[in-house]
C-alpha cells in the first residue's frame, strides 16, 4: 500500500462529510444503468473499486445482491459505510488495499470503479491495476471504469489526475476485453458545480 496515497485519503475521510466531497452522490448513475446493462443478477459477484462512501452498495444490497465486496485505500472510509448501513453491513466483504498492492483471492462477475483508476498517474501504476483487474474478473466478466473524461477536471482532491476515454482504458486492458459501451455523464457536486465523467464498460473475453 502506498503509504502517501493511504495518508491523504485517510485525513480527507477523518475530516470530512460523505456528502461534502465533490465525489458525492446520493443516486449512483450511472453506475446502476451500466451494472444492468450487462445483465447483472442478485447473485452476481460484485466489487466496488474505491468505493468506501459510495452509496452504490447501499442500492445493491437493497435489490437483493447478496455476493458485494467494497474496496477502498482508507479505514475511515469503509468504517463510514459500515456505520450508514448497520445491520446490513455484515452482508458486505470489506478490503482495506490499494488496489495496486491488491492480490484478489476470488473471482469476480463486474469490476466497478468509479474515479478511482484517474488517481494513478503512474504508468506503472496503471499496468498493475490493469493486471490485477484481469486476475479478478471472471472470463465473460465486466469492467465499468468511470474517470474524468479528456475535458474533465485536471485535479481532485488536491491531487492531479490522468482523464481518459474508452480508447485509453482499452489500450491498458489489452486484446482480451471488448468494449462494449462508452458514454459521458456530467456529474453535479454538492456546490452544483459540474464535473465531466466519461464511463467505459468492458467485456473480458472468454
Amino acid at each position: 500500500m502506498s503509504d502517501d496515497r493511504a495518508s491523504h485519503w485517510e485525513t480527507i475521510y477523518q475530516t470530512k462529510a460523505q456528502n461534502t466531497v465533490s465525489w458525492y452522490q446520493q443516486s449512483p448513475e450511472p453506475s446502476l444503468t451500466l451494472i444492468e446493462l450487462v445483465g447483472a443478477a442478485p447473485g452476481s459477484a460484485v466489487i466496488d473499486v474505491g468505493g468506501g462512501a459510495s452509496h452504490l452498495v447501499d442500492v445493491l444490497l437493497g435489490r437483493g445482491f447478496d455476493d458485494v465486496t467494497v474496496l477502498d485505500i482508507s479505514q475511515a472510509a469503509l468504517d463510514a459505510d459500515r456505520t450508514r448501513l448497520g445491520p446490513d453491513a455484515s452482508r458486505v466483504t470489506w478490503i482495506r488495499s490499494d488496489v495496486t498492492a491488491w492480490e484478489p483471492n476470488t473471482d469476480y462477475d463486474i469490476w466497478h470503479d468509479r474515479a478511482a483508476f484517474h488517481f494513478l498517474v503512474d504508468v506503472g501504476d496503471q499496468a498493475t491495476y490493469a493486471t490485477v483487474l484481469k486476475r479478478a474478473l471472471k472470463p465473460g466478466g465486466h469492467a465499468i471504469i468511470g474517470t474524468f473524461a479528456p475535458d474533465g477536471p485536471e485535479k481532485c482532491s488536491g491531487l492531479p489526475i490522468v482523464r481518459h476515454n474508452a480508447e485509453s482504458i482499452g489500450t491498458l486492458l489489452g486484446d482480451g476485453f471488448k468494449l462494449i459501451d462508452t458514454r459521458r455523464h456530467e456529474h453535479k457536486t454538492p456546490w452544483d458545480s459540474v464535473q465531466l465523467f466519461q464511463f467505459s464498460t468492458f467485456r473480458k473475453r472468454a
